[in-house]
């Protein structure tokens, strides 16, 4: 029997399910392939927001690496909230320890609403020994600032940024825009030799939880499936894509997104008793 391809996500806790390693779980199974998990730290949030983060023991993260790198064949492998500059350090000696392949890292700094998930020596940490070993980079254009330490104001300065970002050591990078502004969405990638612009409508009124998450994880899977990086990340824009289209409320801030909506019909508002379901 053929061995479904396995996927490992290094994330946070969202004990709301939109986010981290619930996020990556369920693109994993939209996209058919199988999702083990290290956990990096446990939250306090909602849709609403972050309210505490509790990082887990860096040992406690290398026990977890450990253990599934030496039992599974993992295929590819995507970091997300990693909390503090020990963690970064301790994944980043993992992944060269068990030369774990096809790495995509979201740099996952701050929650939507400003909360930071990633200290100050974390992010020197992960600029210096998680990038180089990243097959994909996937910043914001706020994460992308941060790496770069300047603000990003034209799209002269975004291009800029993305070849700086490279010269760190991912094989592709992409500088998302869903910070930005206008009817579309442009994520700009930089493989070291061009540039490619993706872009996807803008759904005004949409506030959403989980795409940065699903995003990474989407890439990881579609590579994990044997994809090219750059077809794995069009295939990844166009499922968050729809997925978004298909976000509803679970409570009263922000909506996670429907993973599977190529199998479900979305749910329609109104069809429950939600005081908030307009939200």
């Amino acid at each position: 029997m053929a061995r479904i391809p396995c996927v490992l996500s290094i994330a946070g806790f969202d004990p709301s399910g939109g986010a981290g390693i619930q996020a990556d779980l369920k693109t994993c199974a939209a996209l058919q392939v199988y999702a083990a998990t290290v956990v990096t730290a446990v939250t306090v949030q909602d849709t609403q927001g972050v309210r505490k983060v509790f990082p887990l023991p860096a040992s406690l993260v290398a026990a977890q690496l450990d253990a599934l790198a030496l039992d599974m064949a993992l295929v590819a492998v995507k970091t997300g909230m990693l909390a503090t500059g020990e963690t970064v350090e301790v994944v980043a000696a993992k992944v060269r320890e068990h030369s774990l392949p096809r790495l995509v890292v979201d740099p996952v700094f701050s929650s939507h609403d400003g909360f930071p998930l990633l200290s100050e020596d974390g992010i020197e940490a992960l600029r210096r020994l998680l990038l180089p070993l990243a097959m994909v980079v996937t910043p914001n254009l706020l994460e992308a600032e941060t790496l770069v330490g300047h603000p990003l104001q034209d799209p002269s300065d975004v291009r800029a940024a993305a070849k700086e970002i490279w010269s760190l050591g991912p094989r592709v990078v992409i500088v998302k825009g869903g910070h930005g502004e206008g009817p579309s969405a442009v994520d700009l990638v930089y493989d070291g030799q061009a540039f490619l612009e993706l872009a996807s409508p803008r759904l005004q009124g949409v506030a959403a939880h989980g795409t940065g998450c699903t995003f990474a994880t989407a890439i990881a899977a579609f590579l994990a499936r044997g994809m090219e990086p750059l077809e794995a990340i069009r295939q990844a824009k166009e499922f968050v894509a729809r997925a978004l289209a298909h976000a509803f409320p679970v409570g009263r801030g922000r909506r996670p997104l429907h993973h599977f909506w190529a199998w479900w019909p979305a749910p329609r508002e109104g069809r429950v008793d939600i005081p908030w379901a307009g939200v």
